[in-house]
């Protein structure tokens, strides 16, 4: 399956003083990417929730590669890059839509959640329709060139 970037229009109130996004918005997008990704593969958030199974977020970061100015479109691509039954890496490419630019790059870890149970559970195990549709998409961004461009 192939999966499209997720598009976004940065917005003013996205900005800071000098018209570029305030850092705190990459993370933003990328919970917003993450949720496109897997409305593309068919299963939301709100049926994984609907489901009783959460992706429990346990780390992200961010590396700041260029400055994005109020107005450009964003792509973002979201890479499946670890996946166990019981959690998942991702890795996140943001680049102007416009010529390519690398604006950021990031990562998020997830864990998978079972809200009645209150404990961690094996996707495989209760959801094995997505695991497989996220373990379809596995990948490798280390082999992406790290040269301001995508």
């Amino acid at each position: 399956m192939e999966i499209r970037p997720y598009l976004r229009k940065v917005q003013f109130y996205e900005t800071d003083g000098m018209g570029i996004v305030h850092h705190a918005n990459y993370i933003y997008w990328m919970e917003e990417a993450r949720t496109d990704l897997m409305d593309q593969l068919g299963w939301g958030y709100d049926r994984a929730v609907e489901a009783g199974i959460d992706f429990a977020l346990t780390e992200v970061n961010c590396k700041y590669r260029s400055m994005t100015p109020f107005g450009e479109t964003v792509a973002i691509t979201v890479t499946v890059t670890r996946l166990t039954p019981a959690r998942v890496d991702l890795h996140y490419d943001i680049t102007s839509a416009a010529d390519g630019t690398l604006r950021a790059q990031g990562e998020s870890r997830h864990f998978f959640y079972d809200r009645a149970k209150g404990a961690p559970v094996a996707l495989k195990k209760v959801l094995p329709e997505v695991y497989g549709r996220l373990a379809a998409l596995l990948g490798h961004p280390e082999e992406r060139k790290d040269n301001g461009k995508a």
